[in-house]
């Protein structure tokens, strides 16, 4: 580029910034315009605002037009015509425990109220009060789809409250009317003190209606499932679909799927809608024949999940036929439950076969005993956890001298170390050492099976407190409530897998853990030398991945869990106390001066051995 390119271009430059300078707009035209694009933005904004509330409007009113042609044109001049309009009223059956509300429309069960609990917020506990949940019969009736939970149905009493506190029982019959003489009842009775209502449906001169004779009628219920619990998403991970088969067989959906759907093709007993601490059942005295179900989570701050069934309930005659169902509304309560008799305790998570026998008959038998005499929980489970660590003791007490055992021969298997310190020679290494523990009359596993015994009441614990009723809303010193997570700071932020909140409890046991973990981890011996790997992960790692897995479970739990740590460590320094290292081996001393007899399997083993290192040798001289 030549010296007057240079020239030339700054010039243009010069100019352009110049003319820029001079010519742009005062502050008052600058202030002008923008008020003028103010007014225009205002303008458009409002107009944007009128149109999709015109959009919105007319949308509504051809949605609700549709809605109502779905729902009424079809039956107008049916046998249900009488039962397509009319005023959606309530009556309610109630006694000491139940206070169910029940719907002209439809005929069913509008909402459910547990008496006596509340949700985490200290409102009624309501199961299913939305608009949204169906509960009706849906068949094909003079080529009109019928769907009963649409129509309305009459109540044949006068009262609005049918009450059995002071009386017996009391029922309440639901018609709908299908004609003349055809019509449907739903029949509610109610009884004191109890969760448990019967609800009969009979068929009246309904082969008029019916299209065909059916063999089979479907029973459609959906609903919403709100949140009751503190910690929805651990609520979430209870909240299923169960049912129970004739043959006593219990089945419940995945509930920590997003979706999921299930095909039942056989008989089915009951069906339950199941939340972590309440459920509902529907009992069927025949037996349904089949049902298909839905789970979909839900997350719009009030419900957790939508439930949707169809169930098939067999038709013996077209003409009259009836069904004597049963529904219960009420607590996870696993004695209340099984005082049914129908094997509505196991939805209760006791956990796995030999698992749920140590809970049910053990752990629940133990904590019923002391519910009966205290009134605090978190001195029930103190007691509790003093009951099981006295019953481990001796457990406990070989487990700990297995370990001295070892410590004590720890300079012998030094020597031994010593003598084979070759990498190749590590089955000599291997052989020497067992043939010191033979001497002496020491099992390396003796330790260890001590503990394994112990673990299934370890298990027993972690499926017992996030899933006992009894803890629900019950506080203790600053946990609020002992059935889910105590937190006493609450982040701003969410940290994954831990949450965003700090669960004191749970915090409490991580560092009981890691006491109780570095105090054994002294008695180990020789172990501690071989696996290193095995020292930090129980001794850091373990502390610190229960820190985070249990934040979010229950305060009961992470207690629990502190307490045994804690007297675990009392009861490590009892024994040490109790036990002289020098008696030990001098006794182990003795046991090698006794003749040793060998075993079959003993003398097995040693010619195995010998075959192994005579191939060996071989090897090496090839």
């Amino acid at each position: 580029m030549d010296r007057n390119t240079i020239i030339g271009l700054v010039t243009i430059f010069l100019i352009l910034i110049g003319f820029s300078y001079f010519n742009k707009p005062s502050q008052e035209e600058v202030a002008a315009a923008k008020h003028t694009r103010d007014s225009i933005v205002l303008v458009r904004h409002q107009e944007q605002i009128i149109l999709e509330a015109k959009m919105a409007a007319e949308a509504e009113q051809k949605q609700s037009e549709e809605q109502l042609s779905d729902k009424v044109d079809p039956l107008q001049n049916s046998a249900f015509s009488q039962a397509v309009s009319g005023e959606e009223r309530f009556i309610v059956l109630e006694n000491e425990l139940l206070r169910v509300k029940v719907s002209t429309l439809g005929g069913s069960v509008y909402s459910a109220e547990i008496k006596n609990f509340k949700t985490y917020t200290q409102e009624p506990l309501v199961l299913f009060a939305n608009d949204l949940n169906n509960f009706g019969f849906q068949f094909w009736g003079n080529n009109n789809n019928v769907e009963t939970y649409k129509l309305f149905f009459e109540a044949l009493s006068p009262d609005t409250l049918i009450s059995t506190i002071g009386e017996s029982q009391q029922s309440l019959t639901m018609r709908l009317a299908a004609g003349e003489s055809s019509y449907i009842d739903y029949i509610y009775t109610i009884y004191p003190d109890s969760y448990l209502i019967d609800f009969d449906v009979k068929f009246t001169n309904m082969d008029k209606v019916f299209s065909g004779a059916p063999s089979s009628i479907d029973l459609v219920w959906n609903a919403f499932m709100p949140q009751f619990e503190k910690n929805a998403a651990k609520e979430a991970e209870y909240t299923t679909i169960t049912y129970k088969l004739p043959n006593g067989d219990y089945e419940e959906l995945n509930a920590r799927s997003a979706t999921n759907t299930e095909d039942i093709k056989t008989r089915i007993a009951w069906i339950g809608y199941k939340h972590q601490f309440f459920s509902t059942f529907l009992v069927s005295e025949e037996n349904f024949l089949n049902a298909q179900f839905e789970i979909k989570k839900v997350e719009d701050g009030l419900n957790i999940k939508q439930f949707s069934s169809r169930i098939a309930l067999p038709v013996e005659s077209a003409a009259n036929d009836e069904h004597k169902l049963k529904m219960y509304f009420g607590p996870n309560h696993f004695n209340t439950l099984k005082s049914y008799e129908h094997g509505f305790e196991e939805v209760v998570p006791l956990g796995g076969w030999g698992i749920k026998w140590v809970n049910r008959y053990v752990i629940i038998f133990i904590f019923d005993l002391l519910d009966n005499k205290i009134a605090s929980y978190g001195l029930i489970i103190f007691l509790l956890t003093i009951i099981i660590k006295i019953a481990l003791l001796p457990l406990t007490y070989k487990s700990y001298l297995s370990q001295a055992k070892m410590r004590v021969l720890k300079p012998q298997i030094d020597e031994i170390n010593k003598k084979y310190p070759k990498k190749e020679d590590a089955m000599k290494k291997q052989q020497g050492t067992m043939a010191l523990y033979k001497k002496v009359g020491v099992s390396p596993m003796g330790g260890c099976l001590p503990m394994l015994i112990q673990f299934p009441i370890l298990i027993a614990m972690f499926r017992f407190f996030p899933a006992s009723f009894e803890l629900r809303q019950k506080s203790f010193l600053w946990a609020e409530d002992l059935s889910t997570y105590d937190s006493i700071v609450d982040l701003p932020f969410n940290i994954p897998f831990y949450g965003d909140h700090i669960s004191l409890f749970t915090l409490l046991m991580a560092v009981a853990l890691f006491l109780t973990s570095r105090m054994n981890s002294g008695q180990m011996g020789d172990a501690n030398a071989q696996m290193p790997g095995m020292k930090f992960m129980m001794l850091y790692m373990m502390p610190v991945m229960l820190l985070v897995w249990f934040n979010n479970y229950s305060a009961g739990l992470s207690y629990y869990y502190f307490l045994s740590n804690i007297i675990t460590l009392g009861q490590t320094l009892l024994i040490r106390n109790m036990v002289d290292d020098e008696a030990i081996l001098r006794k182990l001393n003795e046991n090698a001066k006794k003749p040793q007899k060998k075993s079959k399997f003993q003398e097995k083993l040693d010619s195995m051995t010998k075959q192994q290192q005579q191939i060996q040798k071989s090897k090496g001289k090839k």
